[in-house]
């Protein structure tokens, strides 16, 4: 009778179908592309491993979806209880990737397990949210004011992201940078302070461009700082960190970098200087997004994807793709979805008593704005390219599995949000 009484804890009510919907309309936008980039006129330009991705996408997201539905039956105190358990393993798993993985593309990202390749460091992130989420609420009491607090927070997201860097896989270790100042400033961290943390990105962002736009840019972070804390020394922080990030950059652009690194740095800023070098990326995927117009070119009819102008289009360029054959309609759908899924998420987060709950659902829907951002951002010029892929859009076995683990958790939270007490 114990089966049968567990299903009835299960309030179906409480599930969050709309969410459901968002995952399967991205999971069906991105199995559209992936076949147009792969099956179409293109496969004649493409080795048959390539071709193959349609099929593995089919059968990852098989696997991801039996794996959700059985999350849901799983008690939500099992994920707090085994955050640092997984954790450590995930970080043993990253570690030995470096020593023993398969190398592609200059990297060793992947671990061959029983013939099964998968990029740990996916998993790496979903690990770290919980070791993190749980170290900063176990206890009634903790402060993230406290520097011991805040310095181990930090550094149990500082060791995956070295790991990561390891395996030279420098997007998916800025994403999980990106979670220090929202970790910190979720759990309690002052405006001023959490804005200070952020601010040599925002400025080194700007001196790349130009540095008339990082010293603006400084001068803009400093006057939100001082308005925010009102201290003078947070002040002066902000100035003398502002002047070092633009002299920084300054000296890593002309002195430090490597000239096919400041290539790419420049073909950011301007992609014509080397149309036929490092700018060939960023010119062929906004020309694609470009040509597609209002309604698009059709299903496997853009010249850029079929053509096989783009690079990576089933991966990083995979918003270029949609754009050029579904136009301004079939990206804009992709954006709303994104948008709904961010704002239902933070709903939910909302809405929950459980401080490790909420804090996890936060992070998780941190991680996903921050992949959106990056990928769309590189697709448009708007940022570096950075090669991170577009969460259920882009193709990737371990990332949608990933992906969609990390939502199932995020479901099952909110699913037993009435029964998962506050200090469980």
């Amino acid at each position: 009778m114990k089966p049968a009484r567990y299903w009835i804890m299960i309030d179906t009510r409480e599930f969050s179908w709309s969410v459901i919907l968002i995952w399967v309309g991205l999971s069906a936008i991105g199995l559209t592309a992936i076949y147009s980039a792969t099956q179409g006129p293109v496969a004649q330009f493409l080795p048959s491993y390539i071709q193959g991705n349609f099929s593995r996408q089919i059968i990852w997201i098989s696997i991801s979806l039996v794996a959700l539905i059985a999350i849901q039956f799983t008690s939500p105190r099992t994920f707090q209880g085994a955050a640092y358990i997984f954790y450590g393993l995930c970080l043993f798993l990253a570690i030995l990737t470096v020593f023993i993985g398969v190398e592609v593309g200059g990297g060793r990202r992947w671990l061959s397990i029983f013939g099964l390749r998968l990029q740990v460091s996916e998993f790496l992130k979903l690990a770290t949210v919980l070791a993190v989420a749980n170290y900063l609420t176990h206890k009634r009491d903790i402060n993230v004011g406290n520097l011991k607090t805040a310095l181990t927070t930090v550094m149990l997201i500082l060791v995956p992201v070295f790991v990561i860097i390891m395996q030279n896989d420098t997007g998916t270790a800025l994403v999980l940078l990106a979670l220090i100042p929202v970790v910190l400033f979720w759990s309690g961290l002052p405006y001023g302070i959490s804005l200070l943390i952020i601010s040599p990105a925002l400025i080194g962002y700007f001196s790349v461009i130009n540095v008339t736009y990082g010293i603006i840019a400084t001068l803009i972070i400093t006057i939100a700082v001082f308005v925010l804390q009102k201290q003078k020394w947070l002040t002066l922080s902000t100035v003398v960190l502002g002047i070092v990030v633009i002299v920084g950059t300054e000296v890593a652009l002309h002195q430090i970098l490597q000239p096919h690194q400041r290539a790419r740095v420049e073909a950011f800023v301007n992609p014509t200087l080397d149309p036929q070098g490092a700018g060939w990326n960023v010119l062929q995927a906004t020309t694609a997004i470009g040509s597609g117009g209002f309604y698009g070119k059709g299903f496997m009819e853009g010249t850029q994807t079929q053509l096989r102008f783009l690079p990576e289009q089933w991966t990083d360029f995979i918003y270029c793709v949609i754009g050029e054959e579904f136009g301004f309609i079939g990206s804009s759908l992709v954006l709303i979805l994104f948008a709904a899924l961010f704002l239902r998420l933070l709903h939910m987060a909302g809405t929950h008593k459980q401080p490790f709950a909420q804090l996890v659902i936060v992070c998780v829907t941190f991680l996903y704005f921050f992949h959106f951002i990056i990928n769309i951002g590189s697709a448009t010029a708007v940022l570096p390219i950075m090669g991170v892929p577009l969460p259920f859009v882009s193709y990737g076995g371990s990332a949608f599995l990933a992906n969609t683990l990390m939502l199932a958790i995020c479901l099952n939270f909110h699913l037993y949000k009435r029964s998962f007490s506050i200090y469980s």
